[in-house]
């Protein structure tokens, strides 16, 4: 049976403004309850993910770590990836979790704290997959009642290149189980503590990298006028770099052009001949292409007023991550929104949809592939935290507490039942009736 539930047993959420498109789809509380029995385990697999981290590339052992949480033999994907698909044929709804840490030294003090020396999960990858793990647990246990199949993706590789995700929309393995729609989640900093984000359109960044010389004549020091600086020439550039956003982006588009490293000389008495700069170009809504170009224009003719050559290297990374209008309505509205006398299975997390950002995430790659894609946002900001200030994605000291395993599983879970009513009327398995029929 199908019934209108809570999916937490935490305070009444405050009624949201109505929600626009589809209206919200209550979610089977034979699913509600199974999930929460399951978020104990999945907490002790989270401790056990970020106790044992692996760089992009070696995930399988944590691969198998998740194969013996759901006791089911995964199906290689991408190399160390894994898949497992619970229900019958036609097209799946398929969800994301990302198995891959940072190489990074934890600071975080926790008492499963990683054991890697210079490897840690600081960006709530082990949250998220122990969460997907969670729901996929409870789905198996009464996968009909879901609306659709579901395609757990368990993925590689997002943190570095080659992307995991560029991988997987590839892999037969993946397109042999015909992803209707892709389903993401992230914990984000940036948000507060209780907040479930869900977006349509551009919601992250295109990145590329970028690496520049300038290349001019050396010399001693003391003889600048013998010389052409190369130095000054690349400082002169990164300055000028700034310029190409606040100058020749739309003012209402986002993009961002960084520099985050700049390597010259060997000596403080020599004017080297040459120097090198590298950084990343993000484009949100600002034309991708534009920006790249503008920095090319930039780099040249910076260097040239120096009396130096300039030439830039684009080391393309991900495109934006755009979440699809209709799917990401849909879950939005089950999320959170109500329609006339219907309301959402809630929650325990207030509804947000204005929330995205510059950071980048190869997530993109399924909807650049052609798949309707969302990614949503959880928040794990607490009330005291002072923006800028608390430990955000990557630091050495990020660690959301493990509450998040159940919020983030809950979210995807309002997410996937909502997903699944996306799907064209003939593919869409038909939801049960309160008789047992269907409807």
């Amino acid at each position: 049976m199908t019934v209108e539930v809570p999916i937490s047993g935490g305070p009444h959420v405050p009624d949201e403004e109505p929600a626009r498109g589809p209206g919200p789809v209550p979610v089977p509380a034979a699913l509600v309850q199974a999930l929460e029995a399951e978020l104990p385990a999945a907490v002790a697999l989270r401790h056990a993910l970020h106790r044992e981290p692996r760089v992009s590339g070696d995930e399988t052992d944590s691969r198998d770590a998740v194969a013996d949480a759901l006791g089911r033999t995964l199906e290689p994907v991408a190399g160390t990836g894994g898949l497992l698909r619970l229900g019958g044929a036609g097209p799946a709804v398929a969800v994301r979790g990302e198995l891959d840490a940072l190489p990074v030294h934890e600071a975080t003090g926790l008492p499963f704290a990683s054991r890697r020396d210079g490897v840690a999960h600081v960006c709530g990858h082990d949250v998220h997959t122990a969460a997907l793990v969670a729901l996929t647990r409870a789905v198996a246990t009464a996968p009909d009642l879901l609306g659709a199949p579901l395609l757990a993706v368990f993925q590689p590789r997002e943190e570095a290149a080659p992307s995991g995700a560029a991988d997987v929309v590839t892999d037969a393995a993946f397109r042999d189980h015909d992803p209707a729609v892709m389903l993401g989640v992230h914990v984000q900093p940036e948000l507060p503590r209780g907040v479930v984000s869900a977006r349509p359109g551009p919601v992250n960044a295109s990145a590329d990298e970028i690496e520049i010389t300038v290349a001019g004549q050396a010399g001693h020091g003391g003889y600048p006028h013998r010389t052409r600086d190369p130095v000054l020439a690349i400082a002169a550039v990164v300055v000028a770099l700034q310029q190409i956003v606040a100058r020749r982006v739309n003012p209402l588009e986002a993009g961002v052009v960084t520099v985050g490293q700049i390597t010259a000389g060997s000596a403080p008495n020599v004017v080297p001949g040459s120097a090198s700069a590298r950084g990343t170009v993000r484009a949100l809504d600002a034309d991708r292409d534009d920006l790249l170009a503008a920095v090319r224009e930039v780099v040249t003719h910076t260097a040239a007023a120096h009396g130096c050559t300039g030439e830039v290297t684009v080391v393309p990374n991900e495109p934006a991550v755009v979440n699809d209008e209709r799917l990401t309505a849909a879950i939005a509205a089950t999320l959170g929104g109500r329609r006339g006398a219907e309301r959402a299975a809630p929650t325990g997390l207030r509804l947000d949809t204005g929330f995205r950002s510059c950071g980048a995430d190869d997530f993109s790659h399924y909807s650049a592939a052609g798949i309707p894609a969302t990614m949503l946002f959880v928040g794990t900001a607490e009330p005291d935290a002072v923006p800028g200030r608390a430990p955000g994605l990557h630091h050495p000291a990020f660690s959301p507490d493990d509450a998040m395993v159940g919020e983030v599983a809950r979210a995807l879970l309002a997410a996937v039942v909502a997903a699944g009513q996306t799907l064209p009327a003939s593919h869409a398995p038909q939801r049960p009736s309160p008789d047992g029929g269907t409807s």
